[in-house]
């Protein structure tokens, strides 16, 4: 996509962020992913993943807005047997992707009941950036969450909003794209995300180690 695109050396981008999809099971969290990541063509019948298996994720290199980004994209199983995971997994965390599907209304009802309130109690971040993302609007006849509906939501919890389809790729590319641009406008966001930061840190740490008159127990 970008020069840097393939690329896996600190040398090769600016900032490294960690994205999470999160949302019931079935609303399409792991096509959007797929899709992203192969940007290439509209997703098949025969594409569809299977459900997630506890958890699953994906780097993928691109440039935005000027900058080479490493984005790494969590995708989590909806189900309620991987509860224990949700620590780890909301740890360090600059950007979150509420996932929902318009031709199911439950799975939208349930990112105020269940997810919003996850989000809440386990991410470590107070900056994190968030977007609403409905998906499968390529069901246009099914639909039953009117997309006034979803911005409403979105207002409501400070998040970004978009609606979109893996199957036809609409929307998907920028979902993510506009995620790291709004992460990329804040300072902490962006200070944690930096590889420049990450090398001095690394470097102290080795330099303080490698010291003659340090002990094993300093």
């Amino acid at each position: 996509m970008g020069p840097s695109q393939g690329s896996n050396g600190v040398g090769g981008y600016e900032y490294s962020f960690k994205i999470l999809l999160i949302g019931d099971s079935g609303v399409g969290k792991s096509s959007l992913l797929l899709t992203f990541i192969s940007a290439q063509r509209p997703l098949d019948a025969h594409d569809h993943p299977s459900p997630t298996i506890g958890v699953d994720f994906k780097i993928k290199h691109l440039t935005v807005g000027g900058k080479k980004l490493k984005l790494t994209i969590w995708d989590t199983a909806g189900q309620e047997r991987f509860r224990t995971l949700t620590s780890s997994y909301y740890r360090g965390a600059q950007g979150i992707i509420l996932v929902y599907d318009v031709t199911r209304r439950e799975t939208f009802t349930n990112l105020s009941d269940v997810w919003a309130k996850e989000v809440e109690l386990y991410s470590t971040n107070q900056d994190c950036i968030k977007i609403l993302v409905g998906n499968k609007v390529d069901k246009e006849s099914e639909r039953v969450v009117s997309r006034e509906e979803g911005i409403a939501l979105a207002q409501e919890y400070g998040c970004l909003f978009l609606e979109c389809s893996a199957k036809t790729q609409a929307n998907v590319g920028k979902c993510f794209e506009e995620l790291a641009l709004k992460i990329m406008e804040v300072p902490s966001l962006l200070e944690e995300g930096s590889t420049i930061g990450k090398r001095n840190i690394l470097k102290q740490k080795q330099e303080g180690h490698s010291s003659p008159n340090s002990g094993c127990c300093s």
